[in-house]
């Protein structure tokens, strides 16, 4: 799926890793960018959204094994790894022509080449239509994290068309912060040939999680249908909430008295109104309390919260309060709270 403006852009360095960056490397450089980029943090700035479309990109074609391959092969043609050369009498005699570098790529044997007029009146080669065909490809990139697989004519079509074909499919990315996944927005992307198209997330969308927009790809041919935008959301972490399927999940401190004694404790929501839970006496740390309907809202019903206990061990303590606990000490000495550890380890 190459692209023609690949020659002219340094996707390494728009992410700001070094060209062998391995996948690890590659992922940890977009996210910190798309961070920092990100749309809904730079309201209203053209160069940010500029930068957060050139990152996407890049990401979209570093990300993929297949398109890194083809891109990589394409900088080494930029580099000087081929060299075209306009062919015919006259043409530079160093190098390998136009004609002759497709011509061994594609012919065969004698009589086997495919020949590209590059003078007179002649059509010029599209060079995404050679690249398609040099990867196996049928399709190219589109800026800003478009991609239109696929591809009509060209090799692969020996014969003509039985009808009208439909639009192709586009392909596209878009990150959203964990609270836009769950409750669902409104976002607007460049497509092809830089056409604005604004489209609402469903509530509850997931990390990774594909979504078909019917209509929104690629023109078909006359009478028609239009192809499909493919979107692929990715979901920012947040730094307190989780996600367990529908269910949102929250670590719940809790201070050793209150789960000794028991104690009524308020949890943290996403929509900000907090809720209360009851910790019962005894509460053990880990144990998961649920609060019904506070999680993700699907559509045949809504997730619960669930608080996990952590219990809080005091870093200082008072005289008083040592003393009490070393008489707590005291009065359990008699058990091991590790027996049933060593029990079970000792089985097969």
């Amino acid at each position: 799926m190459a692209s023609q403006d690949w020659f002219e852009k340094d996707f390494y360095a728009v992410l700001g890793v070094p060209s062998d960056a391995d996948d690890a490397e590659i992922k940890k450089a977009y996210r910190k960018l798309a961070r920092k980029h990100h749309p809904d943090k730079n309201a209203g700035d053209p160069a940010a959204e500029q930068k957060f479309k050139d990152i996407t990109e890049a990401n979209s074609v570093l990300s993929d094994p297949k398109q890194r391959e083809e891109y990589d092969a394409i900088r080494q043609m930029a580099r000087g790894g081929a060299r075209f050369t306009a062919g015919g009498p006259g043409g530079a005699s160093g190098g390998a022509g136009f004609e002759d570098v497709f011509s061994s790529m594609f012919g065969g044997g004698q009589g086997g080449n495919v020949r590209f007029s590059t003078g007179g009146g002649g059509a010029q080669p599209d060079l995404e239509d050679i690249l398609g065909g040099l990867f196996g490809q049928g399709g190219f990139q589109q800026s800003g994290g478009f991609q239109q697989p696929g591809g009509r004519g060209g090799f692969g079509g020996y014969g003509a068309p039985r009808g009208p074909m439909p639009g192709q499919d586009i392909h596209a990315k878009t990150t959203l912060s964990f609270r836009d996944a769950v409750t669902g927005a409104t976002v607007t992307l460049s497509g092809l040939d830089g056409q604005r198209i604004t489209t609402r997330i469903p509530a509850g969308v997931k990390d990774g999680q594909k979504i078909r927009l019917r209509g929104k790809g690629g023109e078909g041919d006359p009478g028609a249908p239009k192809g499909d935008l493919i979107l692929t959301v990715a979901v920012e972490p947040h730094p307190v909430f989780g996600r367990d399927g529908d269910n949102l999940t929250v670590d719940l401190p809790v201070t050793f008295a209150e789960a000794t004694l028991g104690a009524t404790v308020s949890v943290p929501t996403l929509e900000g109104n907090p809720v209360k839970v009851k910790i019962a006496p005894g509460t053990p740390s880990g144990r998961v309390l649920r609060v019904k309907g506070r999680g993700v809202a699907a559509k045949d019903h809504t997730g619960d919260l669930l608080a996990k206990v952590a219990i809080l061990v005091p870093q200082r303590l008072t005289e008083e309060a040592m003393a009490a606990v070393e008489i707590l000490r005291d009065q359990e000495a008699g058990g091991d709270p590790r027996a049933d550890l060593f029990r079970e380890a000792a089985k097969d």
